[in-house]
């Protein structure tokens, strides 16, 4: 059986807010017993999310860096010792996943941003450290950076920008508390 639901008439919106409405009508006018509010926050979300990286994606890109580059060179910026990471430090301390983080070293490498060194009594084990010029990068790209960031949330005010994070910390910690699974070793209780 099809639905009697007829395409709307109304022009393509031109703005997220106005496809958030018109996501609205069409299901109030296609499903008027469901609630459509979660699937359009998830939407908003999701081009909130979108919207981010290309802005950010600004500072590092004309750097021929991608958001898993750039993340593993500031993450090595701000967090290694001299000696440098063990790629495993490195995936805990970045959003780059265990298996994507030795493709991301090998770019680095390949392009002389970072150096690994293997260990002189185990060489399966190495660590990773910022090459001069990978220094250099991180440092000329860090100010824009920062800058591009503070940009990003100049339209709302302190307060406003507290009580995002807020909300969006405690969404996340939702999230991550359930995808914890028995074993895993963010599951603090081991359950």
């Amino acid at each position: 059986m099809k639905p009697d639901h007829r395409p709307s008439s109304q022009p393509h919106p031109t703005s997220t807010q106005a496809l958030l409405a018109q996501i609205r009508a069409d299901w109030q006018q296609s499903r008027p017993d469901i609630d459509p509010s979660p699937m359009l926050t998830y939407l908003l979300i999701d081009r909130l999310h979108a919207a981010l990286e290309r802005r950010v994606g600004q500072t590092y890109a004309p750097a021929g860096l991608n958001p898993a580059t750039w993340d593993l060179l500031i993450t090595l910026r701000r967090s290694a010792p001299p000696q440098g990471l063990t790629p495993t430090e490195l995936a805990g301390l970045t959003a780059i996943s265990g298996a994507s983080i030795s493709n991301r070293i090998s770019r680095l490498l390949e392009r002389g941003l970072i150096e690994r060194q293997v260990s002189e009594h185990d060489r399966r084990s190495s660590r990773v450290r910022l090459s001069t010029a990978g220094l250099a990068l991180a440092d000329s790209l860090l100010p824009r950076h920062l800058e591009n960031e503070q940009g990003i949330f100049a339209g709302l005010p302190p307060s406003e920008v507290a009580v995002l994070e807020r909300l969006a910390g405690r969404l996340l910690e939702s999230l991550e508390q359930a995808d914890v699974s028995p074993g895993d070793p963010l599951n603090p209780d081991g359950r």
